[in-house]
């Protein structure tokens, strides 16, 4: 199994088409490798609208530093080699260095949500005279939100690697009064490479005591104790697919009040999970989980969005939260991960990554979810 390139840049020529573009400069590295494979710190790619000649007009950019890279990993595409990407690819679409044609494109788009205004400024003036440049933002993103049967699998082997990183922590002791944040950090994160991982999905979230109610705490030297709730986010990284998925568990034995906290986070965290389904939306898939967190009169202790879309990106679309807009797509990957922290004493997270299916959701994240005295 392999992923579709061509495929999907065939998808953005048909989006081109609906926005009445001719031509498309993309410049954001995750949406180059999603659309060429291409891993290179510094490139650029030129897709042209239409079916005729199809990837015969299409050009990668990169430097000298990815000229054996770019063969490797884009063997379908024709590489130009220079150092400011962009600004070759501009001119090669203002002048159509393609075929016999003088005159190059009338419209040229660019991801506008990722060029800086120096960025626009200047490419303004390389095309004085010849093509428009047209914002068309966001016009890959849409497409990376449902996952092919490649990326699904990419996400599963992410997902597995965390689920057995952290078995293997808790089967060796990792959660023991005495030890710091800092070091559950690192066993986890050493655990999760020596089971596969690439690297570490995003920044490991260990959070003991008091901290567990900051949502996004980073690990200190502070120490783990008995009683206390010890929260984990974390997330495996293979082959540019992230895994997020967090865990909290209690230290020795679980006060009344963090069992009632646990129970109800997991009842939110079950219903939120419930309502993915192509066509929800967004806003109502939060407010499934909400509801339930308001109902125990602890709304205000909700902090954060109910979950996010996760693929080459940790965080990527759809959002689902409060504010968020739209519908859910059958095959988007996202997190359903609600929370309650009491400020000083102790919160609660639980999530995990799921696929959005039309008979129901795919859980990716097998780790236990039941509240676990360690």
């Amino acid at each position: 199994m392999s992923p579709d390139f061509a495929g999907r840049r065939t998808a953005v020529r048909q989006a081109l088409e609906q926005r009445e573009v001719e031509s498309v400069l993309v410049t954001n590295l995750i949406n180059i490798r999603y659309l060429t494979g291409f891993t290179g710190s510094n490139a650029a790619l030129l897709i042209y609208a239409g079916d005729t000649d199809a990837d015969e007009r299409t050009r990668i950019c990169t430097d000298g530093r990815y000229v054996s890279q770019v063969a490797t990993q884009v063997p379908d595409l024709q590489a130009i080699i220079s150092r400011a990407c962009a600004e070759e690819l501009i001119e090669r679409a203002s002048t159509n260095e393609v075929g016999a044609a003088t005159s190059g494109v009338r419209t040229l788009g660019f991801e506008s949500h990722v060029a800086t205004v120096e960025q626009f400024r200047g490419w303004e003036k390389l095309v004085s005279g010849g093509p428009e440049l047209v914002s068309t933002p966001r016009i890959v993103e849409p497409l990376r939100e449902v996952k092919d049967d490649f990326e699904v699998a990419q996400l599963r082997a992410a997902c597995a690697c965390a689920d057995a990183a952290l078995a293997a922590l808790l089967a060796a002791g990792g959660l023991r009064p005495g030890r710091s944040e800092k070091q559950v950090r690192r066993d986890l994160e050493n655990l999760m490479l020596e089971y596969g991982a690439n690297g570490i999905a995003f920044e490991t979230i260990v959070a003991t005591g008091a901290n567990s109610a900051v949502p996004h705490h980073r690990p200190t030297d502070a120490v783990l104790a008995h009683g206390d709730f010890v929260k984990l986010d974390f997330g495996a990284q293979i082959g540019g697919y992230h895994s997020d998925m967090t865990r909290t568990y209690v230290l020795g034995a679980a006060a009344d009040w963090q069992r009632d906290v646990y129970d109800l986070v997991a009842r939110a965290q079950a219903a939120g999970r419930a309502a993915l389904a192509p066509g929800a939306q967004v806003v109502d898939v939060d407010g499934a989980a909400r509801q339930v967190i308001a109902d125990a009169g602890h709304g205000d202790l909700f902090l954060h969005g109910l979950g996010h879309g996760v693929g080459l990106e940790i965080h990527e679309a759809p959002g689902i939260g409060q504010r968020g807009s739209g519908t859910l797509s059958d095959g988007a990957a996202v997190t359903v991960e609600p929370g309650v922290y009491f400020s000083g004493r102790g919160g609660v997270r639980i999530e995990d990554t799921l696929v959005v299916r039309e008979d129901g959701p795919e859980l990716l994240t097998l780790t236990d979810k039941e509240l676990t005295l360690v």
